[in-house]
């Protein structure tokens, strides 16, 4: 399927002196071609390319030989049956009118010579590393259009462009881009650029191809938590009977504070990376389905995360990587996001001794693999246990009143706001525990009844996180393993220092 796009060049006021004067001679250049191209029709004459050729190496010698083709090339363009005006019909018999003078008349002679005289194209092949004198380029981090005005002179100008969608072609281009920089196989492109309103704007056509996908769930899965905290990537490899066969991080922090265009291009390298593995492992990839992520609300006491997560667009870059994996054949699997973080940390995390964002790695995976992840028994048991739930909701009242006490004291209004949400936070967590307690004591098969309001994950996160650890979301989650695997609650309780209870913990 052949496409064209456009996009806009940013150059200095030298530098686009330069490619105007270029621009004007290849537009004659494309004028000439055109009228000998009609005579030439006319009587016949065999093999008219080769004397247009020559005739325009006589008459624009300092045109490099390609531009002369490419001149020639979109002389063809144009009907030779029947009148062509360059620059436009309609703005010429503009010009023709009376009524046109003063300014009016000047904006519209201006635009009919940049239509005329403003024209550079340049027909790109495989042989020429796409194309050879209009070549897309990384320099320093950022797209660059080079442009040669002479010989072996260049322009660099710099390519203005953004996705306008998920299913914007120009993500494509720029994955089939990067992937021949990085494997020298390449793949033409032509470039046509215009000059309209005193700014240069280009097209670029080119050919996608569509290849059957390789690499699926069949022999397992590359699963990425891409929306981890702090800023970086969590990545686990899993066999196709759900085994963890390893897992790593990837930092991000050196996209922060760097300029759109260069981040956007270090994304792209990212994506690559991680099909790059996926293709190795000969594995799909998994990934959660980000169609709303919260990024906090201006004035809420939480500035630097909430500049953190404007820095790294996550659902940005699941765009690259989706179109990245599927040009390159990989299968990408999107699983429902609900509680893939908060199982990884309860469950996994503590289990498998590993972190909370390779542990919600690890559920996507099992999620993307067709797997289940049920609450744990002893979990069940705790969250019937009606002496922990009051110890539980107990740890919160305490809390608010801490909360109370130092939003009384502080003067900075924007500790003020983040001590208030955290204790909303806390409310809703002595609703949900308060809720429990009543469907402990109203029915006797257990905390169905609570299960019902809220589902048993969201349950058990305000039940164990903070009473037991004492923070909604800690790093250390190891201490979580005796409540797990051995189903005790309370020598967890001690060895954090919390205040002991009248009733002991659970028994087993």
């Amino acid at each position: 399927m052949f496409v064209s796009l456009q996009f806009k060049l940013e150059l200095k006021k030298e530098e686009k002196e330069i490619l105007i004067q270029l621009m004007r001679k290849q537009s004659s250049a494309i004028r000439v071609a055109y009228n000998m191209l009609k005579e030439l029709e006319k009587e016949k004459t065999e093999n008219p390319h080769a004397q247009i050729y020559h005739r325009l190496r006589q008459l624009f010698p300092e045109l490099p030989t390609k531009y002369i083709d490419s001149a020639i090339y979109k002389a063809t363009q144009y009907p030779t049956d029947k009148p062509v005006v360059f620059g436009g019909r309609r703005l010429f018999e503009k010009l023709c009118k009376n009524h046109f003078i003063g300014k009016a008349k000047e904006r519209l002679k201006k635009q009919w010579r940049e239509q005329r005289q403003g024209t550079l194209i340049s027909i790109g092949s495989k042989a020429d590393k796409g194309n050879r004198l209009l070549r897309f380029e990384d320099k320093e981090g950022q797209l660059r259009l080079r442009i040669t005005i002479g010989n072996r002179e260049f322009i660099y100008a710099k390519v203005l462009r953004e996705p306008s969608n998920s299913k914007d072609k120009w993500i494509t281009f720029m994955i089939m881009l990067l992937e021949s920089w990085q494997t020298q196989s390449y793949f033409p492109y032509t470039v046509e650029l215009k000059l309209r309103n005193g700014e240069v704007y280009g097209s670029v056509s080119f050919e996608i191809p569509t290849p059957k996908v390789k690499h699926t769930k069949e022999n397992g899965v590359i699963a990425i938590d891409i929306n981890a905290s702090p800023i970086h990537l969590a990545i686990a490899e899993f066999s196709k009977t759900g085994e963890l066969l390893s897992y790593q991080t990837i930092i991000l922090h050196h996209l922060l504070g760097l300029s759109k265009n260069a981040k956007d291009h270090q994304e792209w390298i990212l994506a690559h990376k991680i099909v790059d593995l996926a293709i190795e492992k000969g594995k799909a990839i998994a990934v959660e389905n980000l169609k709303k992520l919260k990024r906090g609300n201006r004035g809420d006491g939480k500035a630097k995360l909430r500049r953190r997560l404007h820095q790294w667009n996550a659902k940005k870059f699941l765009q690259k990587l989706k179109r990245v994996a599927m040009l390159r054949g990989v299968e990408v699997i999107e699983v429902h996001p609900a509680y893939t973080s908060v199982i990884g940390v309860l469950k996994y995390a503590p289990q498998l001794n590993i972190n909370k964002d390779v542990a919600g790695a690890y559920v996507i995976g099992r999620r993307a693999l067709g797997f289940k992840d049920d609450v744990p028994e002893n979990y069940e048991k705790l969250l019937k246990d009606k002496a922990y739930s009051e110890f539980a909701l107990r740890r919160y009242e305490e809390r608010e009143k801490e909360l109370t006490e130092l939003i009384e004291k502080e003067g900075n209004q924007y500790k003020r706001n983040a001590l208030e949400s955290e204790v909303k936070t806390v409310k809703n967590a002595k609703e949900l525990l308060t809720n429990l307690i009543q469907s402990l004591q109203s029915e006797s098969s257990g905390c169905e009844g609570a299960y019902r309001r809220n589902p048993a994950w969201q349950v058990l996160k305000v039940a164990l996180l903070f009473p037991i650890l004492g923070k909604v979301l800690p790093r250390d989650l190891s201490p979580l393993k005796p409540v797990l695997v051995e189903g005790v609650w309370d020598r967890v309780r001690r060895s954090n220092g919390l205040v002991p209870l009248e009733a002991g913990g659970m028994s087993r």
